[in-house]
């Protein structure tokens, strides 16, 4: 698959007259060393028309010519990471992702994501998403979020479970452990946005505006044992951290999400959010399917010191 690139034309001003063209074009479109080095190599630079060397000095009114391709940022496979499938077909991968494991990489070359370790099983995947760092994944759940998560190994396949979460065709169903009164069953339709102030956090947006994204969740509790309920959530939209600022904001924070004030727990580590099942229609057989995620041993260990009792 051949990468696309772009064409930047830069023309030298006085103030620029005698500095080097490989600095101009760095100062210009901020690119590093190496990047401009393997331009130069390939031809990529030219002055007035014609194929440029990196040492030679730019002239008042020069066009620079720079055919930048795109970066594709690829995925560094990691065959002996550890990757529990949950179900998998010649179109879908469903994942048991751990807590503490981010979904894909943000940069090049990183690794101890979700994604090294799938990319590392299924080399196609890598090719199904437009975002090759996040090799076929569907969606992302937050790091310190365990459960069920679904990837692609076809673009058609990719393109259809995306539209589908888009649409609100896709059961979401989470399991959160909360303190704090909390009805036996209810909805919360609260638009969210980005907080302000705190950019890694959300907040409500009882009146809409700029910034808000409409937010639906359906909860019912489980389990009661004194100030903590098990509850599980299922959520139709897909917001930043909708799950842990809807709760919140109903007075129910999460165990463990200091983020949104819930109560601490000593000797987790985490927060007590699971995404327990993942349900949508297949994009080949078009068969509804159903994938769940069993609760976590840390998990279970806390809901046992709180007297709980989770579903079979």
């Amino acid at each position: 698959m051949n990468a696309s690139a772009t064409t930047h034309t830069l023309v030298v001003e006085e103030g620029k007259a005698g500095q080097r063209v490989d600095l101009f074009i760095g100062e210009a479109l901020g690119l590093s060393r190496a990047r401009l080095k393997k331009l130069f190599d390939t031809g990529a630079v030219k002055v007035d028309g014609r194929a440029a060397k990196k040492g030679v000095q730019v002239a008042v009114g020069q066009r620079v010519s720079v055919v930048v391709p795109e970066e594709r940022r690829e995925v560094v496979p990691e065959p002996d990471a550890p990757l529990t499938v949950l179900r998998e077909d010649d179109t879908l991968v469903f994942l048991d992702k751990p807590a503490g494991t981010p979904s894909h990489p943000l940069q090049s070359g990183e690794t101890g994501t979700l994604a090294n370790a799938l990319v590392a099983r299924h080399p196609e995947c890598a090719e199904a998403s437009e975002d090759a760092r996040e090799v076929g994944l569907c969606h992302r759940l937050d790091i310190e979020t365990s459960g069920v998560i679904v990837a692609a190994r076809t673009r058609e396949a990719w393109t259809a479970v995306r539209e589908a979460f888009g649409g609100r065709a896709v059961d979401k169903h989470y399991w959160a452990l909360v303190t704090g009164p909390l009805a036996d069953a209810g909805e919360i339709e609260l638009p969210l946005r980005h907080h302000p102030r705190h950019p890694d956090r959300v907040e409500p947006a009882v009146e809409g505006g700029e910034g808000a994204r409409d937010a639906h969740s359906e909860f019912r509790v489980l389990a009661r044992e004194g100030e903590y309920s098990l509850v599980e959530v299922r959520i139709s939209t897909g917001v930043l951290h909708q799950v842990r600022a809807h709760l919140a904001a109903v007075g129910a924070p999460i165990v463990g999400d200091a983020l949104y004030e819930g109560r601490e727990e000593p000797g987790l580590g985490r927060f007590f959010l699971h995404a327990r099942a993942l349900g949508l229609t297949h994009p080949v057989t078009q068969e509804r399917v159903r994938v769940e995620s069993p609760l976590p041993p840390e998990l279970r260990a806390v809901l046992e010191r709180h007297a709980l009792q989770a579903p079979a």
